[in-house]
């Protein structure tokens, strides 16, 4: 995605505060696993996606590397860096993160990365030509529609995303180097619904709907008049709210370290866990990351039961299993009375 044009302003997007609180925990957080965005077309659900490029917090990159390696992660980086660390050549820069968009009808070779023909033409030598995966190392990684991919597309997307790692091993190549990205899927559920096996490896679920208060539906309408009228200049005037946003999410990111939850909060996720039916412990895990950012986030050191609370519906609307909960009726209502144990 082209960072140099003009996108709407994050900060000027019209309610949806859940789809947009969902994306800056990801943003503070990169494990909580990427987010499922539902909603039907015309909910600015691509719109906020392109817009959180604006908001972005730089991060340190290897310079000149390929798949933008984390020099601070020394084990996970590319046999192309560690040979430069070894001969004390490793220089570190820091860029803006990005959100790298997933083009339509994209091959599994365009994903994954594929050989460089030019190369083997040129030289009689193998050699690997990074794809998408590697582009979207360290970034977002934006897939419209993704209930529309096909299921092995799919697959390897959410594969590497729960790995952190893209394996290639094919065309006499076998390669494998850090895919550690942010999965954003919006889809509309209309056209067909996700797998429930595809469906639960999203750590993270929102459905956003359109307002039906005629005011808010006027002022959506305003804003984007005015931007398309003059995008430079509307940007502009909103840069400073954009600049504030993106510091906020960088001080969260580098205290998210220090955000302390206690054993009972813990124990209270265990059992919210239980009592929604979740299979495993991944929702559990998914409540924790989730609340620990939500608390950097609002710049708190300690997690509490009110980050639980503002972020486990996320985690349990798409995974709970029929009866009183299922997705169509899940309410937050019965998320509260759980976490006061009645």
């Amino acid at each position: 995605m082209d960072s140099d044009r003009n996108l709407f302003p994050f900060v000027r997007i019209v309610g949806q505060e859940e789809m947009k609180l969902a994306l800056l925990l990801n943003v503070v957080d990169p494990s909580i696993g990427g987010v499922l965005i539902r909603g039907e077309k015309g909910t600015a659900k691509s719109t906020t996606v392109r817009s959180v490029e604006r908001i972005l917090p730089p991060v340190p990159s290897s310079t000149g590397c390929r798949f933008h390696c984390d020099p601070r992660n020394v084990k996970n980086l590319c046999e192309e860096c560690k040979e430069k660390l070894q001969k004390g050549e490793l220089e570190t820069y820091m860029r803006p993160m990005r959100v790298v968009e997933l083009p339509l009808n994209a091959t599994e070779d365009r994903i994954s990365g594929s050989l460089d023909i030019e190369q083997v033409l040129a030289t009689g030598k193998r050699k690997y030509e990074p794809g998408v995966l590697a582009d979207a190392n360290c970034n977002l990684l934006y897939v419209d529609e993704v209930n529309l991919l096909d299921d092995h597309i799919v697959d390897l997307l959410l594969d590497s995303a729960a790995m952190g790692r893209n394996n290639v091993d094919r065309e006499g190549i076998s390669f494998s180097h850090r895919s550690n990205f942010i999965l954003l899927g919006p889809m509309n559920p209309e056209e067909g619904n996700l797998r429930p096996q595809l469906l639960d490896r999203f750590w993270m679920c929102v459905d956003v709907k359109g307002d039906i208060n005629p005011d808010v539906r006027m002022e959506v309408i305003k804003r984007r008049l005015a931007f398309d009228e003059d995008p430079e200049s509307y940007c502009q005037e909103y840069a400073a709210e954009s600049d504030a946003l993106r510091e906020k999410l960088e001080t969260a990111r580098k205290s998210l370290k220090d955000i302390k939850i206690s054993d009972d909060l813990i124990h209270q996720v265990a059992i919210v866990a239980i009592r929604f039916g979740m299979e495993g412990h991944r929702s559990d895990l998914a409540m924790i990351r989730a609340a620990r950012a939500n608390a950097a986030l609002e710049g708190r050191n300690e997690v509490e039961v009110g980050d639980i609370a503002a972020t486990a519906g996320m985690i349990l609307r798409h995974r709970v299993k029929g009866g009183t909960f299922d997705q169509s009726t899940f309410k937050q209502e019965d998320l509260l009375r759980c976490l006061r144990g009645l």
